[in-house]
Parts: C-alpha cells; sequence; structure tokens
C-alpha cells in the first residue's frame, strides 16, 4: 500500500469507516467494479471480510450491489459518498451535542457558583474569554497588552454585545490593540500612564459579577504562547475583584477618551 493509499485509509476511517471498509472502498475505486475475489485481491483483505465489509458499505449508500453470480460491486459516485459521509458526521455530531447540551444544562441546574476556575493554553483563555464575554447584558471592561490576545471571535462578539446595547470599553496601551477597534461603536483608551511592565495578559469584567484574569508564562518572551488565567462568575470574590479592577482600569484612562 502506498504512502498516499494509506493516507487516505486513514483518513476514511476518520470519517467512520472501518479499516476493511476503508480498503475495500479504495479498491473499488481502482477497479470500478468488481467481485469479491477481485477486491481480496486489490485490497489485500481477507475474502471472507470483504462480504461484510461491501455489505456496511451498500447500508451506508456508498457501494451499490449487482445481483449476480458471482456479486459485483460498484462504489457511488465520489460527490455522493462525499455527501453521504458528510451528513452522517453531522448527525452524529448534532446527535452527541444535543445530548452534551441537555447534561451540561442539568449540571448547571445545580452547581454551586462558588468557584475559581484556571484555564491553560492560549486558545483555551481564548475561548473562556469570548464565551464569559458573550454572557455580558449590561457592560463590559476589556484589558489587553498584546494583539495576539485579542482573538478575531472576541472582536466580532464585542461589536456584537455594543449593538445589544451592552456598554463596552476596550483599554490597552498597544496602539495594534486599539487598531483592531478602530471603527468600533464603543470606547476604545489609552491609559493615561504605562502600566506595571511586567503584565502580558489580558483582563476581561462584565456586568459587575464576571471576572476573568490571564498572564503569560514569561514576560521577557515576546513569542511566548502559553497563558494562564482565573475566571470566576456569581461569586463574592468576583464581584469585589470586578469592581475594583474596573474602577482601576478607569482610573489610568485618558480623562480625554476617544469613542470611536
Amino acid at each position: 500500500m502506498s504512502d498516499g493509499e494509506h493516507e487516505a485509509v486513514e483518513s476514511l476511517e476518520q470519517l467512520g469507516l472501518s479499516n476493511y471498509e476503508a480498503r475495500v472502498f479504495v479498491a473499488l475505486q481502482k477497479l470500478g467494479t468488481g467481485t469479491a475475489r477481485e477486491i481480496h485481491q486489490v485490497a489485500d483483505v481477507p475474502r471472507s471480510q470483504v462480504y461484510g465489509a461491501a455489505d456496511e458499505l451498500e447500508e451506508r449508500g456508498l457501494v451499490e450491489v449487482q445481483q449476480s453470480t458471482p456479486k459485483r460491486y460498484r462504489p457511488v459516485s465520489l460527490d455522493a459518498a462525499r455527501t453521504r459521509l458528510t451528513e452522517r458526521i453531522e448527525c452524529n455530531k448534532s446527535r452527541a451535542f444535543d445530548y452534551l447540551e441537555t447534561v451540561q444544562r442539568d449540571q448547571r441546574g445545580e452547581e454551586t457558583r462558588d468557584d475559581v476556575w484556571t484555564v491553560r493554553g492560549r486558545d483555551s483563555v481564548d475561548d473562556r474569554t469570548v464565551d464569559l464575554a458573550k454572557e455580558a447584558t449590561d457592560w463590559l471592561v476589556f484589558a489587553a497588552a498584546e494583539p495576539s490576545s485579542v482573538p478575531d471571535a472576541l472582536v466580532e462578539t464585542l461589536l456584537e454585545r455594543a449593538a445589544a446595547g451592552v456598554d463596552v470599553t476596550v483599554a490597552s496601551e498597544s496602539p495594534e490593540v486599539r487598531a483592531r477597534f478602530a471603527d468600533a461603536p464603543f470606547t476604545v483608551a489609552e491609559p493615561a500612564y504605562e502600566p506595571p511592565t511586567d503584565f502580558m495578559g489580558r483582563v476581561l469584567l462584565c456586568d459587575g459579577t464576571v471576572v476573568l484574569l490571564s498572564v503569560l508564562a514569561d514576560a521577557d518572551l515576546p513569542d511566548v504562547t502559553e497563558e494562564t488565567a482565573i475566571w470566576s462568575a456569581d461569586t463574592a470574590m468576583a464581584a469585589v475583584l470586578a469592581q475594583i479592577i474596573r474602577g482601576n482600569i478607569m482610573s489610568i484612562m485618558d480623562a480625554d477618551t476617544s469613542s470611536n
């Protein structure tokens, strides 16, 4: 089996086919049509296993069977196969996540909010920041030290929250960060004086009940991608921190802030 064929088989397995099913399907692409014996010779699948794999492929709508003696098999078009495999994945994904959303709602109904959570890794911090920002209904303050802490999804979310009537403020000493919000319909401000030089992270505050604070692993390394954040929502600690940090951020902003 060539490297390309091996990769194709592995990819088909990722799409839900068994190894034998994938190898039979690839063999049929080479043959056009074939008997179990011919498929066995091309696919290097035990002949006794070809029948079962071909029957499974027929049930998936990927193979047609000619009721002759011996039976002959023919693959559906690649466009049809692509559509059917994609639909199967989407169906399974929807079924799985519908269930997970139900479980999550049930769990949220029971959980206590006396929690401080830790998130590690830039992508994970990105996701949590966006998720928390989406829940803001009154006001939202976001501060970041560098552009890499402002993913596109967060920019879109802040614009959406502002359009929904949320009072959004973005603060950063970085011109690149402020440029991400050049046309934003909310306050984008530069601190009146430099924040601590060892701060390399981001802050998100929402509604006085949500706080997220992050730091990079080593502020002396400009290309560091490791990031750790703590966040809390609907807790006494979150309420206190949100108000204190918001007051500090507002106090170091220019008196004449620019609203773009």
